[in-house]
Formats: C-alpha cells, structure tokens, sequence
C-alpha cells in the first residue's frame, strides 16, 4: 500500500521527484544559492544541496542556469562534484557531495599557513585548467566561491559567470554585473570599461586579479576594500613579490595564475610544502617503486599534526591502506596508517580500518605480521572484545608456533595487550596451552619472556587456573639454564605474592624458592632473597593469626583440674621440663608400695605348686574385686587427667606392668565401660571379700570357703592322676587377655608342675584341694 500511494503522489505531483533529503540550512554571503546539508533518501550517504528560488530573484536566474550547466559539463578534481539537478517553475535544486562554506574557518584564523597554500594551490591548479584547457573566464573568484569537501580539500564553485572566450555570446558580457558585489571585485580594466574589456586583454587577466585578492581575503580573514589591493598583510614572506605581480593595474603585465604557480613550485618556492607534496603523491602510490615509495613515506612523517585531518583520515588512508594490503607498501605504511588512525574515531575505525586490519592479520608476511604486533597497542582500544576474539585472535595464535623466532617473541609480547579483550574462555584455555609451549622454547629469551607474560596476566586467569599453572610455570623457570629466566621467575613470584594462598605459599612456593637462595648468580641470590622474605613475612602474618590449638578442650581443663602431664600452656623449660612435669604430676595419683626396678617381679600363681600360699607381699595388692573395682573407679574420678594419649616419653618411663593402667587414666572415668568389671567367667558377686592384709596368716575364712566350693566338682581321688596346672579365676581383671592365656600357657604350666617355687601363702581359690597342706612344710 506505501508503495501504491508513493507512486500515485509521484504521478499526480506537478514537480519532478528530488531523491535528496534536505537538512540543516548554512549561511552563505555574497551567493545567489542557499546551502543546505543534506541526505540522499536511498543510503542515507551525506550530501549538500544548492537551492534558488525562481520567483524570489527572478532576474538572476540566467545566472543559476548557467552555474548548474558549467558544473555539470566541467570536470575536474579542484570544482564542486554535482550528483544530481532538478529545476522546476519554482526552484532549482543542485544535489553535490557534501562541502561547507571556506569563509568559516577563514574568518575564524583557524587555518595554519601550511594549509591555506595548500588550499590556495588547489584553486590555482582549478583556475589554470579553466583558464588554460578550458579557455574560459571564472569571473567570479572570491572567498564565496570556495568550499572545503570532507576530506578537507577546497573546491571551486560559483560559476555563475564562467564563460567560454571562444562565444561570442558569453553570460559574462550581459551578467557579469548581476554578481553580487561585483565592483568591489572587479579588476581595475572592468571597473572602468565594463565587462567587454576582458576581449582586449589577456585571458587570465580577470581572475589573475581575482586570485590575488583571494589569497589577501585567506591570510587575512576579509576583504573590505580596493584600498587593501596589494597589501601583504600576514601573507608568506616569499609570496611577496608573486603576489604583487597578480595584482598589477596592467592586466597586460599582471603574472597568470599559471605561472604564480609555477614560480610557487620551485625548489624553496612557497609551493614547495610537504603537504602539496603530498596531494600530488597520494594518488600514484600505488605505482611508486621502493626509492619513490621511502621518499613519499618520509615527506609524510614530516607533516606536523596542525594540518587538515579530514584530509589524512579521507583521501591518504585509503591510499596508504590500498598500498599496504595490494602494493607492496609493507611496514612502513602502515606505521603511517597507524599514525594518521589516531585521529580517527571510533565509527571511522570500525568502517575504515577495521575491515583492513582482520585481512592483514591473515596474511602470512611476516614482516606485516611483526608490524601488526608492534602497533597493537595503538590498534587495542578502537577494536571490540567480539572481534579480536572471533577474527584476530585465531589469526595471532600461529605466532606462537612460528619458526621464526622473532615472530613467536611478538606474539608472546602481544599478549599483554590483547589480554583485555579476550574472554575468560579462551584466556583459561586456548591462551595458556599456547604459553605453555613457549615456556619450554627452545629459545631462551622466548622462555624468559613468557614467564614475563604469565606474571603480568596472572590477575587475568580464573582462580583454580591460577593456583595450578603459576606454581608449576615458575617452579619449571627456578630451574631454568638461562639466568634472566631464573630471575625473571623471582619477580614474577613477588609481583604475585597476593595471589596465593598461606598454605601454598608454605609447602609449594618456599620449597621451591630454597635452592634459589644458593644459586651460582649473585643476581639470581640476591632477588631470591628479596621474594623470599615477602613470602616468609607473609607467612609468619598468617601464623601469627592461628589459634594456639585445634584440639576439643578436655573435661578436666573444663573442671579446672591442672594436667598430669606438661602441656605447651605451662611449661616454659622446653622438652626437659615437660618430661619432669609428667614424673612429679604424678605423685598425686600414685598409689601402693615403691619397689625397685632390681627386684624381680613375683611369679604368677599358676607356676608356684598348688599347695603353697603367695607371698605375703602379694598380698598387698588388693585383689580386684567387685570393692575393689568401685574404690578404683573413685580414685581414677579424683585424679582425672585431660582425655590424652601416652606420648612416647611417658611409655618410656613407665614400666610394663602398668602400660594399661597409665591408658585408663589418662583418658580418665569413661562411663558404661565394663573395663573395670568381673570378667564373664566369674561374676562379682561369687568373688570372696576383700580383706586387709598386715603381712600376717592366711585369711583362712576366705580359703575355706574356696575349698568347699571346689569340693563340690568331684575331683579324683587322690594319686590316681598327677596334678594338674590349677586354673585361677579372677574376680576382676585391668587388661585384656594376653597372648599366653591359651592352651600353649597351660601346657607350659604344666611342664613345670614338679618344680618347687618359692613358698608362699595364697589367697585366691583354688579349684583342687590335692596336697593343701604342703604349703606349711
């Protein structure tokens, strides 16, 4: 439906249809045209849009057509490109490529002199075709008449009066008065004797003068009056004496435009800049050989950077791109390239440099390949995250297994800057498999330099990444042959000391570091030393930071009873006085008789003959009984140590005997423990009394009552069998069963049942009643 209506609008409108878009309106003074910025409807690319109003200055419209035919019909870089014309009843409309009024920045002085002869030697070069190819008049130069394009370069326009010499009808001779302030302009010859003069001079005689006052008007801003001709006010020294040739009364004597520009291109002429250079080079670069190619490359290093940007940004760098990518221009150019994309910003990086720059990178030159690396730096800011991932880094990655050596030490330097674009993806990957090739290089600069890089991009790498990669890479560089590698690793361990944690830094990086310490290079000693006291005061930090102990406190510290043995809280004379403490601690709890380590323990019970009685000072010890068991447990409650294993110092200074009993009370009363119980042969409360023993007879009661009850088994009579080794029942026991309780005890026992022990009086029940009273013989 648009498109209907559009085409319906199209058929009944009366005016042809203006494919342009009209935009912000400029200023213009002395000018038959107004000036529009302007948008062609189809790409939305920039224009300028020249506009007359018919109806409004009717009697100039002769002049606006015969602008609109010369624009057309002349051809030529230095005049205003016309893209398109449309002239109505009402209106004529003159689409050209986008330019701006030169008044602008003239009347501002914002114009350096090395760009206003630039300029002015453009309009020279236009006025010299026009006059002398095209043998036709301007008639109308002045400031009005020039623009500047977006490259910066100076277009001639206002041809309003440009005519052919070869007419004899010519607009000049019937409108060169309709000109605005056309007297104010006009050669002395046409002041007096009108615009048919020009038949009886010289061609060039009328914009010769013209020119002159041009170059007044751009070196001083304006133009008032014929009283300024011929003054060189702010004009260029050398200039002096051409420019008063121009404007000499004498159009027969007065110097064309040609040969001011010819006198202006000698050497150390006014003409002679390396900007006009330049513009005159730029164009055939492509075609220039190396000798031609270094010179133009080094005019162009001296071009200070007050000169026109447009002009470097538009019409150089495509010319210097052109040249790196398809003429052989090489490194050179592009470190031009790259000093003129300075200035550029970021939308005219991504549509003109960009591109450009994503085919270089695949390109297999070398030498383009170690240019594009040097000038990363310059290049990183202008490009996004996307790209350099997707296109450049994939390109940069054969670098690093090149078999150039230079190229692969780029590459590894590159890193440092590309690091900020590049994802945590391929940093934690891609990146770090391809360093870890050149950590072990052949080449021991590359090696050096790598360990660089990791140190550098460590606060990069993902923290698992880290931990795993930066102590292996520099543990492998400490041992590295090369001695900068190996100091090189040392700084890049104390730039990243932070990234570590205390527990790695003491059992990975300060092992590692211990044998720098004895390194044969003072260098390698003397920084080795440095990075390990960052890591030992950060250690030592960190330790001081600990608790004492990790331990549970234990029940009897929560009671306020004083440890047995020395602990680190109250000992203060080292080992020594721990041991000591573990003696006298124990006085407390200690209980029975001393004895002598020189006597020799008392047999047990199954190897003395039945009949005879223990000795009365096994008597001593309390039999462990059900009584006995309780009065244990309330000693053990009373003396209670912290729920502590024996150390090795204690079970050296305890004898054997007492190994079980050192244990329980070390770990104090343990409750529903049936340790101190009767075993399950004999219960607690079949065990005879406990009764106190002063060394004098037998408890004769006690045995009594053993004998009945082992009476009532029913033994043999006597001497029908020989005795047998009496098997002892305890009513309690302190250990577990030993090894030699089983059937290999009892058949030792009895091998030594003829024996005669020592005589003794026991106690204990016994299970026979064969020979009772031997023990008293």
């Amino acid at each position: 439906m648009d498109f209907l209506k559009s085409a319906v609008a199209s058929a009944i409108s009366k005016d042809p249809p203006f494919p342009y878009k009209f935009g912000d309106r400029l200023t213009l003074d002395q000018s038959i045209w107004t000036l529009y910025n302007g948008t062609k409807r189809e790409d939305g690319s920039n224009c300028s849009i020249f506009a007359f109003d018919i109806t409004a200055d009717k009697s100039r419209l002769p002049l606006a057509r015969n602008a609109v035919r010369k624009m057309r019909t002349l051809r030529h870089p230095g005049v205003v490109k016309v893209l398109d014309t449309v002239e109505t009843e009402t209106y004529i409309y003159v689409a050209t490529e986008r330019v701006s009024p030169l008044e602008w920045p003239v009347r501002r002085k914002s114009l350096s002199p090395e760009t206003c002869k630039w300029g002015l030697f453009t309009i020279a070069n236009t006025l010299s075709f026009i006059n002398d190819e095209a043998s036709s008049v301007h008639g109308n130069i002045r400031l009005s008449s020039v623009y500047t394009s977006q490259s910066g370069e100076w277009r001639l326009g206002g041809f309003e009066i440009l005519s052919s010499m070869k007419d004899d009808d010519a607009v000049i001779y019937r409108y060169g008065s309709f000109v605005l302030e056309s007297n104010r302009y006009a050669p002395p010859e046409v002041a007096k004797s009108g615009w048919e003069a020009i038949k009886r001079h010289p061609l060039s005689a009328v914009d010769s003068f013209d020119f002159g006052i041009l170059t007044f008007e751009v070196f001083n801003g304006c133009f008032i009056n014929t009283d300024q001709v011929g003054q060189t006010k702010n004009l260029p020294p050398t200039m002096h004496q051409s420019y008063k040739r121009l404007l000499n009364a004498n159009p027969k004597a007065r110097l064309s435009v040609t040969h001011f520009r010819d006198q202006g291109r000698r050497n150390g002429g006014f003409f002679d800049t390396p900007l006009i250079k330049l513009s005159e080079g730029i164009e055939s670069l492509g075609l220039k050989n190396e000798g031609e190619r270094e010179e133009f490359l080094s005019e162009l290093d001296e071009i200070s950077e007050d000169f026109p940007e447009e002009f470097f940004s538009i019409k150089v760098l495509p010319e210097l791109l052109k040249s790196v990518e398809f003429g052989g221009g090489g490194p050179k150019v592009f470190a031009s390239v790259m000093k003129i994309g300075k200035n550029l910003s970021d939308e005219e990086w991504d549509s003109r440099l960009t591109p450009v720059i994503i085919r270089l990178f695949s390109n297999p030159d070398r030498a383009i390949r170690v240019c594009l690396l040097d000038n990363l730096p310059n290049m990183i800011e202008h490009l996004s995250s996307k790209i350099v991932n997707d296109k450049i880094f994939p390109q940069i990655v054969t670098g690093f297994t090149d078999v150039a050596p230079l190229v692969r030490e780029q590459t590894v330097k590159a890193v440092l800057t590309l690091i900020v674009k590049l994802s945590d993806r391929t940093i934690n990957g891609e990146l770090l498999k391809h360093l870890a090739k050149t950590a072990n290089d052949e080449q021991p600069g590359i090696r050096t330099n790598t360990t660089i890089c990791l140190g550098k991009i460590a606060r990069n790498l993902g923290t698992n990444t880290r931990q795993k990669v930066l102590v292996a890479a520099f543990a492998r560089s400490l041992r590295d042959p090369f001695v900068h590698a190996r100091n090189a690793a040392l700084l890049a361990l104390a730039a990243t000391s932070d990234l570590f944690s205390e527990d790695d830094s003491a059992s990975k990086i300060l092992p590692a570091l211990c044998p720098s310490l004895v390194d044969k290079e003072k260098l390698v000693r003397d920084q080795a030393n440095k990075t390990f006291d960052v890591y030992l005061q950060r250690i030592r930090k960190y330790g001081n930071s600990l608790p004492d102990t990790v331990l549970p406190p234990s029940s009897s510290a929560a009671n306020g009873t004083t440890p047995r043995m020395g602990t680190p809280q109250n000992d203060t004379a080292g080992w020594a006085g721990w041991a000591i403490s573990s003696f006298t601690n124990k006085l407390g709890t200690a209980s029975g008789e001393m004895q002598s380590k020189g006597i020799k323990p008392q047999p047990p019970p199954n190897e003395r003959s039945s009949s005879m009685p223990p000795p009365a000072e096994k008597s001593r010890v309390p039999p462990l009984t059900a009584s006995t068991s309780n009065l244990h447990r309330q000693a053990v409650t009373g003396t209670s140590t912290p729920a502590k294993a024996p150390t090795p110092t204690e079970q050296y200074f305890t004898n054997s005997l007492g190994d079980e009993e050192e244990i329980d009370d070390a770990w104090g009363e343990m409750a529903d423990d049936d340790f101190f119980d009767a075993s399950s042969e004999s219960k607690p409360t079949e065990a005879p009394p406990v009764s106190f023993d002063d060394g004098g007879e037998p408890d004769f009661e006690g045995w009594l009552k053993a004998q009945a009850q082992a009476k009532s088994k029913g033994p043999l009579p006597k001497g029908l069998s020989k005795p047998a080794a009496p098997t002892i029942k305890r009513g309690t026991t302190t250990g577990s069963v030993g090894a030699g309780s089983g059937p290999a005890k009892l058949a030792s026992t009895a091998s030594k049942a003829k024996a005669i022990p020592p005589k003794s009086i026991s106690t204990k029940p016994k299970d026979t009643d064969d020979d009772w009273g031997d023990a008293w013989d």
